[in-house]
């Protein structure tokens, strides 16, 4: 059995950043797509929603990602290092996205 001890050498912080820069690829990947569909002639303003609601979300997952990276990087841990509210925020957010994709895709 491989005893993992309660040090991980400062891979927390890593992993935590590889996620959040995952997520912010993501959202802008989408906001691209959504910008790439407009292009072919206006259809209204529920796409130019939808992709500033991808950027917003992206330039907000990048700041959190940035925080959360260097709260991890400071040695001692802080006693609180859950980030149950951006975590939460990130997710809802990235389900609206979803749905005002599937909104504004179709017209």
């Amino acid at each position: 059995m491989i005893n993992f001890g309660p040090r991980d050498g400062g891979l927390a912080a890593e992993r935590t950043a590889l996620a959040w820069t995952r997520t912010l690829l993501a959202v802008l990947a989408n906001g691209a797509l959504l910008m790439a569909r407009s292009n072919h002639g206006y259809h209204g303003s529920i796409r130019l929603f939808a992709v500033g609601l991808a950027v917003t979300l992206a330039l907000i997952t990048c700041l959190i990602g940035r925080r959360r990276q260097r709260t991890l990087a400071h040695r001692p841990l802080p006693q609180r290092i859950t980030p149950r509210r951006e975590v939460y925020l990130v997710g809802i957010s990235v389900l609206v996205l979803i749905l005002v994709a599937a909104v504004a895709l179709p017209i």
